[in-house]
């Protein structure tokens, strides 16, 4: 938002603005993620057949430390988040697998007490994995792009474990495609090849159903990225994305208010999340085919 305006965007555009995702595109989804801070006025907004999750995370924790330490909102648990309504609770750890064992064992310790929370208030854990490396600052790189299957293949599989009580994993693509051959203008780091590989990698590491964030690129890349791990051997269980889908309604909010935004949504916002359920009917798989194997 603060993109379109010279002054800090407030609580009330923040709140109007996810009522409006809410009550234009639910109905085309399985259900929506929304944050307790903000969210909360846009989960009256649900479409009545669509599933909500709440983030338990502070947005944007711990960026500024390469430790980024986990932390979850001050005046939440997973008790609050149910009693919300919430059909499952969601939970952002950035992990870089390469950290020292004394951290990473804090992070892990940190998952496990979220995960029994979860098993107590018998909701499901949704664990959001943010790879990243704690030496190479910036992760849109060519630099990172090369460690990035290790990195994000290598966390999938710790948090496999059963002892984090993990219902589903929110995971990034194991490739920044643009980097890959035939996807990327510039720079090749994998070849179409090496790619496919590493998704059939990914999907070897768990055993817990998983789904692909889209991680702000555009619609297009992101759907093409779907079918192509389709191909690759990704028996992946869907999508949790937001930006690739909304984010040019924020621009029309902010401009031309809520009536701009609300045609915004019906037009190219459901163009975006129709063509996205197309492409999911032929390349994702029933996470039940996971816990059921």
């Amino acid at each position: 938002m603060a993109q379109y305006q010279t002054e800090e965007p407030t609580v009330a555009q923040m709140e109007e603005l996810k009522v409006l995702v809410a009550d234009e595109l639910t109905k085309y989804a399985s259900s929506m993620l929304l944050d307790p801070e903000y969210g909360l006025p846009a989960t009256k907004a649900l479409d009545a057949n669509a599933g909500l999750l709440l983030a338990y995370e502070k947005t944007g924790y711990d960026t500024t430390s390469t430790k980024r330490l986990p932390d979850c909102l001050d005046v939440w648990s997973a008790k609050r988040i149910k009693e919300q309504g919430a059909d499952a609770v969601k939970f952002l750890l950035y992990y870089d697998v390469d950290s020292s064992d004394e951290l990473n064992q804090q992070k892990q310790a940190y998952i496990e007490r979220i995960g029994s929370e979860c098993v107590a208030e018998d909701i499901p854990f949704f664990l959001e994995i943010l790879a990243y490396d704690e030496k190479i600052a910036d992760a849109g790189s060519a630099e990172y792009a090369k460690v990035k299957p290790h990195k994000v293949i290598s966390a999938m599989k710790v948090f496999s474990d059963p002892r984090f009580n993990i219902d589903v994993l929110k995971v990034e693509v194991p490739v920044n495609v643009k980097y890959v051959e035939g996807f990327g203008d510039g720079e090749i780091v994998h070849t179409r090849e090496e790619a496919a590989a590493f998704f059939k990698a990914q999907d070897e590491a768990t055993n817990l159903p998983y789904i692909y964030l889209s991680a702000g690129v555009s619609a297009k890349l992101f759907q093409e990225t779907l079918v192509f791990a389709h191909e690759s051997g990704a028996n992946f269980n869907g999508v949790l994305c937001g930006r690739a889908t909304w984010a040019g309604s924020v621009e029309a909010y902010i401009k031309d208010g809520e009536a701009a935004a609300r045609e915004w949504l019906r037009t190219t916002g459901f163009e975006n999340i129709d063509e996205l359920n197309k492409v999911l009917q032929q390349t994702a798989t029933s996470w039940t085919e996971r816990v059921e194997a």
